[in-house]
């Protein structure tokens, strides 16, 4: 996928409603309301955003991971958007998206943000995240912070649209008590799956409507 016709398609999709995470909520054997419930019973959360930048790299259109280093925390070595908390001196949780992908790649594009997706609740550390995505003619140099970022992936945007990247398998979920089979995608050889999984099958349907 060309990033011009990437761009077009995000555009017009921005302009209606946004589909949401009940349909892959479902393939994950719970609902939304579990969701819910499980916000309800703690504190207020801690408001987060991530940015999904689409940018153009060998004539193709790309959107930018990172694998997170292993550390002693509930998101360690796991796939997610760059992003991260909402500080003071934040304006709003946009300029959150973008100051964190900065800190975290090295990275400053000359990127516009054409919207957000819908906001995405993490129990295991009560946060709220919303994810902006954003679009730039280039992307980089890149100069991740080994603190936050153990690798960057760079994904064909046309990648992220195939059947064959949804895949499935066992994984204990903390608010349900229990394993379950649970959907994830495959993307170059990475398990993406939980909250960054839900990002990703929102910003599929936008670029499928």
């Amino acid at each position: 996928m060309r990033l011009s016709d990437a761009e077009q398609l995000l555009r017009a999709s921005f302009a209606r409603a946004l589909p949401g995470h009940d349909a892959f909520l479902e393939l994950s054997g719970y609902k939304r309301p579990d969701l819910e419930a499980a916000r309800r019973a703690d504190p207020p959360p801690r408001e987060s955003a991530v940015l999904a930048l689409i940018y153009e790299r060998h004539q193709e259109a790309h959107v930018l991971l990172m694998l997170r280093p292993d550390y002693d925390g509930v998101h360690s070595g796991q796939v997610s958007f760059p992003g991260g908390r909402w500080e003071p001196e934040d304006a709003d949780l946009q300029a959150t998206a973008l100051r964190e992908f900065a800190e975290e790649t090295g990275a400053t594009p000359d990127a516009e943000v054409l919207g957000a997706l819908s906001p995405v609740y993490i129990p295991p550390s009560r946060s709220l995240v919303t994810p902006f995505v954003a679009i730039a003619e280039q992307a980089g140099p890149f100069s991740p912070d080994p603190r936050e970022v153990a690798e960057l992936i760079e994904a064909p945007l046309g990648l992220l649209l195939r059947d064959d990247i949804l895949q499935r398998r066992e994984q204990h979920i903390a608010i349900m008590g229990r394993s379950v089979e649970i959907p994830y995608f495959d993307v170059q050889g990475r398990v993406v799956w939980g909250a960054t999984a839900m990002m990703i099958a929102e910003l599929r349907e936008l670029l499928r409507r």
